[in-house]
Parts: structure tokens; sequence; C-alpha cells
């Protein structure tokens, strides 16, 4: 059912609406194979560094000879290399996104975020993988280049997701713990969820992640979750548990709303203090286009 589940089809086509937009970081990747941006390593690449003193073991034919004249010691120029960027799509399927009250589940939306970003990097060059978070275990798909990459990962987040119970803040750790195993120095990891299980006791291993890694998060809410529906009397139910409430109590709207802006407010204050730069969208928003906007403004394009 569309919105419900989403189709490979549908992921797949996010390729066109991806190939309108450049995707280029601005920081300096530190991975190890070649590609299309900026290495810490230092070598005979395309782009001009620095010139500096002859150093024991610099190639010859990088010489400097008007520096050298000119110092009266030999100065030799150094470059830097291109390299590939692996980049990782830390998706949550898990219990809490599959969840929505317009237009699609929270889960649909993140996978057409991942889709839409993983498009654009493969686009460019980067290796594409990830780890997806379903029900209670995480699976990891090693970044490829090119298409093998992408469809590697369009595939897992096409198959049907069972519902489960899982705690959201089992998630969270599940996933911090398989990012540290698996994301390499220099990586860019673009987080998709809801976070509604990440809270301060997480801070410290993501910190550690952040150290190595650049990190963006892209949280992904439901407008049910930020304010109650329209005043009468509803049920509600997780599948095994039904609870009547009444919408039109004001302190009740007051406090559910209260809750969801306090979450996000201290999940901005986490994320400000590590230097990671979040994302909103909702169910209801024209997903690609909210995000072209934010890469543009992140990306400066």
């Amino acid at each position: 059912m569309k919105g419900i589940h989403i189709t490979l089809d549908e992921l797949i086509q996010a390729r066109l609406l991806a190939q309108r937009l450049r995707l280029a970081p601005r920081n300096i990747a530190r991975a190890q194979r070649g590609g299309a941006h900026l290495s810490r390593f230092r070598g005979r690449g395309i782009d001009f560094d620095e010139v500096r003193v002859y150093q024991p073991g610099d190639d010859i034919r990088a010489m400097d000879w008007r520096v050298t004249a000119r110092t009266g010691r030999p100065h030799a120029k150094v470059f830097r290399e291109e390299r590939e960027r692996p980049v990782l799509f830390a998706v949550d399927l898990g219990a809490s996104m599959q969840f929505g009250t317009r237009v699609a589940f929270k889960s649909v939306t993140a996978a057409k975020v991942a889709a839409f970003w993983a498009w654009c990097a493969a686009r460019h060059g980067d290796r594409v993988g990830g780890v997806l978070l379903r029900e209670h275990d995480s699976v990891e798909y090693k970044p490829r280049v090119g298409h093998a990459g992408v469809l590697q990962l369009l595939n897992a987040m096409a198959e049907p997701v069972r519902l489960s119970t899982s705690a959201p803040e089992q998630g969270v750790a599940q996933m911090l713990q398989r990012l540290r195993s698996v994301a390499h120095p220099g990586s860019l990891i673009v987080w998709v969820s809801d976070f509604q299980g990440l809270n301060a006791t997480h801070e410290s291993a993501l910190s550690e992640l952040r150290r190595h890694s650049e990190v963006v998060a892209v949280q992904i809410y439901d407008d049910l979750e930020a304010q109650l529906p329209p005043p009468g009397r509803y049920n509600v139910s997780d599948g095994r548990h039904t609870l009547a409430f009444d919408a039109a109590d004001p302190v009740l709207r007051s406090a559910y709303q209260q809750h969801f802006v306090q979450h996000t407010q201290e999940l901005q204050k986490m994320l400000n203090a590590l230097s990671i730069r979040m994302m909103r969208i909702a169910t209801h928003d024209d997903t690609y286009a909210v995000l072209s906007r934010e890469l543009r403004a992140m990306y400066g394009r």
C-alpha cells in the first residue's frame, strides 16, 4: 500500500531528481581510495597544495626551481590527491518508524531521503553503503562504487518490514555500535531516524563516532507527534492495547506539544555540541524538495 511500504521502483525514480543536484562536500576526506574528494594524504595528485623545503624521499620531478633559486635552498611542490569518500546511510526502520498519519509512514520518508542522497553521492564518485535497523537487529552493507552501492541499499530498504515492539533506546545503541565498527575515518554518515530513543546516555558514543567522521542527522517526524488532532475523543492502539483520550483537554494538548518541543530542543542541543548538522523532514512534506533545499544550504550550492 502506497505510503506504508516503499517499492524499489519508487526509490530508483529518485535518481532522476538527484541528477539535478550537485553534491560536493566542503570537508577534506580521509579515505584510502582515489576519487572526487580532497584527501589529507599528500602525493602526486592534480591539486597543488604548497611549496616546502625539500625532504629526503621527495619526488625530484616536484622540485620548484624558481623558489629554490630565490631562496638558495631546495624546495619541492606538494600536491593533494583526490580520494573517494565512503558515504554510509544509517537508516532507522525500527518500530517507532512504522507510523504515519499524513501521506506516508516515517519509514517510507526515511527510505526516500536515503535513496535521493545516495544517488547524489554515487553520481559524484562516492562509495555508498549503509546500516539498516530492522526489528531487533541491524544489517550492514559495505560501501561500493557506483550504482552497485546504491542498489544494494535500495533493495534492502524496499524489503517488507515486520512490526516489532523493541524499545527505541535499544535501536539507537545498536546503531551506534554498528556504525563505530564499520565507519572508516573520513566517512560521511547520514543518520535518518526519528531519534526518539536518542538521549544523553548515547552522547559519548556519538562523540566518538563524530571524532573521525562527518555526521548529519535527518530527523523524520509525523505531524501527529508534534500536536494532537482536532478536539474530540479518540481511540489509539499499539495492536495489543487500546487507550481512549479527549483531545479537547487544554492541559493535555499543551503537555503533549511541549513534550515534542522539549525532545527536539534537547536533540538539537546535543547535536550542536558535537558539531552535527540536523535536518528535519515531516511525513507530509515534499521529501525531495525539502532535502534539495537543505543540501543546497549545507553545501553552498
